[in-house]
């Protein structure tokens, strides 16, 4: 404070005495011996602008939104420094701030209780709705779980509560405990059930594994027989699909040995395959050649040459003996042709020479030959009277009857 802000406030006595003027009367701040006025004042003045600092700094902290609580404290501790104060100054503009500053911590006090219920109002809506997430993944049937996925979620849920309960508000106790137990038998059920499901997954996986040893053993039995047990091989093999899961460990070394046992088996017949067909090839080029021969019989129509060229060429056949596996389908199907062509020619005989049919075509050949005969009859007796009607009906049955009977000659 200015020496002459000073003196307007305070005066000094002839003795020394300091006086600082409060409203319309001044009383004693203290005394400063050995000193001129001005030091005196001068000293004083500087305990007002101490004390003025304090105040202002407590009108920054309510700007700034402070903890009204501790704002509240701070004010009734300037209210006290004040009214006992031993200063030179506007003791009463001082009074006046902190009068202030006591409407303003109330308004202060006010807001951040809102504040606080709102952010305890959401504290809560969070905590309960992770509550309830828990609660969902323990609702899952656990024979549906896919426990990896749910065990990673319920993590994140745990860490987000606790995030939540080290950054969040502080939770009455009673709603807090409340949460807790919630959450607690949340996660209390999810492991149980998950020990449940790989309790029994472990327990399946026992007896598939026990199942797929003997199958194992089964199957590598099987190598002395050679390529002839490749059917009980694939019957193991079905057995094998229905066995379950024995745990990815497991199963890659069970698989590997029951693999190794039929690839023994199927090696062995693909060296019987490639000796064979070494074998058969001679009698696929014997064949092959034959078919040559057999092929032209597809342009015989009469059947008994087409008869006795087949029967020569399927004595050969037989007599030339196997062909490779590979080449089996398309040599049978050439011969399966001319095969047919001649049946097709033995077929076509047999019906035009079969007696029941002949007598059958006879009978038919000789009731349309009369109809004709009558229908002819008709015919003139209807031209003779002129009757268009008449003659119109007979015509058309005479036409029809010829090219049955016609039909029935072919």
């Amino acid at each position: 404070m200015a020496s002459d802000e000073a003196t307007t406030w305070g005066r000094v006595d002839d003795d020394g005495t300091v006086y600082v003027r409060y409203e319309d009367s001044e009383r004693v701040v203290g005394e400063y011996p050995d000193a001129s006025a001005e030091e005196a004042l001068a000293y004083f003045a500087r305990k007002y602008a101490d004390l003025e600092g304090q105040v202002k700094i407590a009108e920054q902290r309510v700007k700034g939104g402070a903890s009204a609580n501790d704002v509240a404290r701070t004010v009734e501790h300037l209210r006290s420094l004040v009214a006992e104060a031993r200063v030179v100054g506007d003791i009463k503009s001082l009074e006046d701030r902190i009068g202030a500053l006591t409407d303003q911590v109330g308004s202060l006090t006010k807001e951040q209780a809102a504040q606080a219920q709102a952010a305890l109002t959401e504290a809560l809506a969070y905590r309960t709705a992770l509550v309830e997430e828990a609660e969902a993944l323990a609702a899952v049937d656990p024979a549906r779980a896919q426990w990896k996925q749910v065990t990673a979620q319920l993590d994140d849920v745990f860490a987000r509560w606790q995030q939540h309960q080290h950054d969040g508000p502080r939770i009455p106790k009673n709603d807090a405990n409340d949460l807790w137990k919630r959450f607690r038998t949340a996660r209390s059920t999810v492991d149980q059930h998950r020990r449940a499901f790989y309790s029994e997954l472990d327990s399946q996986h026992r007896d598939a594994r026990a199942r797929k040893q003997e199958l194992v053993q089964q199957a590598e039995a099987l190598a002395p027989r050679g390529s002839d047990a490749i059917p009980a091989y694939r019957e193991l093999l079905d057995d094998w699909k229905n066995a379950g899961r024995a745990g990815k460990r497991h199963d890659d070394a069970l698989w590997a040995r029951f693999k190794a046992a039929g690839d023994v088996l199927f090696e062995q017949r693909h060296a019987e395959s490639t000796a064979e067909n070494e074998e058969y090839s001679v009698n696929l080029e014997a064949k092959l050649a034959l078919l040559t021969e057999a092929e032209p019989i597809l342009q015989i129509q009469d059947r008994v040459a087409a008869r006795k060229a087949l029967t020569d060429v399927q004595r050969r056949w037989d007599e030339i003996g196997r062909v490779p596996r590979a080449d089996v389908r398309r040599v049978e199907d050439r011969i399966r042709a001319v095969e047919d062509h001649v049946r097709s020619l033995e077929d076509t005989h047999w019906k035009q020479s079969d007696p029941e049919r002949k007598a059958r075509q006879t009978g038919l050949a000789s009731q349309l030959e009369d109809a004709i005969a009558k229908l002819q009859s008709e015919l003139a007796d209807a031209q003779a009277t002129g009757d268009a009607r008449k003659i119109k009906d007979a015509q058309e049955a005479l036409d029809a009857r010829k090219i049955w009977l016609d039909a029935l000659g072919g």
